[in-house]
Parts: structure tokens; sequence; C-alpha cells
């Protein structure tokens, strides 16, 4: 159930088309991270949660259980997502699954990290403006995680989309 699976390739893909807000600014930002830590606090051991514009830091929870090793973590997919301007958890199941290694293959592991947990904040007509990370539960819940919040978040039934 935790593991990556070819066939989320699909709903990613479908949740990034999905999830989109009709405006997203520091409000929102603290919204969506308090609804994420409440989310987050039915797990075990705690997660990051980082909220950013860029490298702006809009909302940012370490949970009871983090270490440094989880905020570094999302530092990582946070990159990643920047670059790419898609979810972290896409890019390595593109990796794993779609051979699309040369995604990545100029890319600096201490840098970028292609695991589940980074989801682009997309605007309407306005494009990604914002990233939210969560880190320290496997890369598929992170994802799923972030994925779920922000569907409830902004009323969205992801159905057969969900992980």
């Amino acid at each position: 159930m935790n593991e990556p699976r070819e066939s989320d390739i699909a709903k990613v893909i479908r949740q990034e088309e999905l999830l989109v807000f009709r405006s997203f600014d520091e409000s929102d930002a603290w919204s969506l991270g308090v609804a994420l830590r409440a989310e987050a606090e039915k797990y075990r051991p705690g997660v990051v949660i980082d909220i950013r514009r860029d490298d702006e830091p809009l909302f940012f929870s370490a949970m009871p259980g983090t270490t440094k090793i989880n905020t570094d973590w999302a530092r990582r997919k946070r990159n990643l997502v920047n670059l790419v301007h898609t979810s972290s958890y896409l890019v390595g199941l593109e990796i794993n699954f779609a051979g699309a290694v040369d995604r990545v293959s100029d890319l600096d592991e201490q840098n970028y990290a292609w695991h589940g947990g980074c989801f682009p904040i997309r605007v309407d007509g306005v494009g990604i403006v914002a990233t939210a990370t969560v880190s320290g539960l496997p890369q598929r819940l992170d994802h799923k995680l972030v994925t779920d919040v922000i569907a409830d978040y902004l009323g969205v039934d992801l159905g057969e989309f969900a992980l």
C-alpha cells in the first residue's frame, strides 16, 4: 500500500490537473498548513510541513519525531518541483516506471530529490506560485497526505484519482 505503483502515474497527472487554486496568498498558506498539520498528527512518526513561495517560507512546522534530515528532504523535493514544475512523486514514478532517468541525470542528489511529498500550488490562469511539501512518511504517503489535504481544502473530490 505504501510502495510506489506504476498505476499512480496517471492518477498524479490527473491530480495536478484537478488541484488548481483560484488564488493563493499568505492566508491560504497558513490555512493549508494548519490543515496539513492536523492531518499529519494522525501519522507516526512526525512530519515536516513546508509551504513556500520560491524560497520564501509561508508556513513551516516540524512535528515531534522529526530531525533536520526531514527538513533537508523537504528542501530537496521543493528544489525539484521548482525546477520541473510537477510533483516530486510524479518525477520519481516516471524514473522508476517509464525510464525517464534523463529528467534528473544532470541533477545533484544533494540538492534535488525525486521522492513523493512536494506538490506544486497552481493558480488558475497564473501557473505555479508556491509548493506544499511534507517529509517524514514513506514517499507515497507523503504525496497522499499533501494531495488529500489540498483536495479537501479546494473542495475537490479526487475519486478514482486518490491514492
